[in-house]
């Protein structure tokens, strides 16, 4: 991911890593990315834990509207922040080419237990 003038540019590497590490190892690689960019007290991504952590993902540059916007865009409960499950499918979202593939996933996923 790259922050260009007011504009997040995802780079998709994921069918790559998945591809490499197979299914249950790119869920551990997304699960060890929300671990890093998660407030260890409340156990989820918050606005200030994402802003602390984004120079980690490279986004040092990133402002607090597109900050806001990036958890805004995986909240689907509407608490103001990321739970393991929202960063999850919204990671997956941002990769069109893991959404063409998500049935696979699914099945790959419920196969291993995960």
């Amino acid at each position: 991911m790259a922050s260009k003038k007011n504009t997040v540019v995802f780079e998709d590497y994921f069918p790559a890593m998945m591809e490499k590490l197979g299914t249950e190892g790119f869920m551990k690689e997304l699960t060890n990315g929300f671990k890093l960019l998660m407030d260890r007290e409340k156990k989820v991504i918050t606005f200030e834990s994402l802003k602390k952590n984004s120079a980690l993902l490279g986004l040092e540059g990133m402002s607090d509207d597109e900050i806001m916007c990036m958890l805004r865009e995986g909240d689907t409960d509407g608490d103001g922040a990321l739970d393991e499950m929202e960063f999850c499918a919204l990671m997956f979202r941002l990769s069109p080419a893991l959404m063409n593939n998500s049935k696979q996933l699914l099945e790959e996923a419920i196969i291993n237990g995960h």
